[in-house]
């Protein structure tokens, strides 16, 4: 008689565990990977709420600048005395030293309209020593000097972590 041989199944012994193990890897794997996902994209909102905040800033430092600018195109300006934003140009040497010691919240001129930021817009002017213009004609005589400005806006954007500085100069 042909009898047919059949493999016999694997003992039960042989196979205790391994199944466990193979899932137990999968399992932490995966873990990890969600791990990484979630960090990734933690990270991300982060940069990009840093990003917003140093865009908040910006646009505020714009808008006093904007702001500088139009008190300088007014028809009559104050004497630049040092009060309320309005600085005679400090000596070229010190300039530097001058505006990292400069106290913004004490001497600052506030930018009217900005939204979102933690704090108002400040701005100062420094009026700088007048320039003489070439030419002119016998009958009028030499031109006038020009008037140049330096316009300084400091501004904070959504937290006062992120900070813009920016300048212009404005001649009138």
């Amino acid at each position: 008689m042909n009898e047919a041989r059949h493999p016999s199944p694997p003992s039960k012994r042989a196979q205790a565990g391994a199944a466990l193990i193979v899932a137990m890897v999968m399992l932490l794997a995966m873990t990890l990977l969600g791990v990484t996902a979630v960090r990734n994209t933690t990270l991300q909102e982060r940069m990009a709420g840093n990003l917003r905040d140093s865009n908040l800033a910006f646009q505020a430092a714009e808008r006093a600048l904007r702001e500088g600018e139009r008190f300088l195109r007014s028809p009559t300006i104050p004497p630049f005395t040092g009060a309320s934003g309005l600085l005679a140009m400090q000596d070229e040497g010190g300039q530097g030293s001058f505006w990292v010691a400069y106290d913004w919240a004490g001497n600052g001129r506030p930018a009217a309209g900005v939204l979102e930021v933690a704090s108002a817009p400040l701005y100062v002017i420094e009026e700088m020593p007048p320039v003489p213009l070439a030419g002119g004609s016998e009958r009028f005589g030499p031109l006038p000097d020009v008037g140049f400005y330096r316009v300084t806006a400091r501004a904070v954007g959504g937290t006062t972590d992120a900070v813009a500085i920016l300048q212009t100069t404005y001649r009138r």
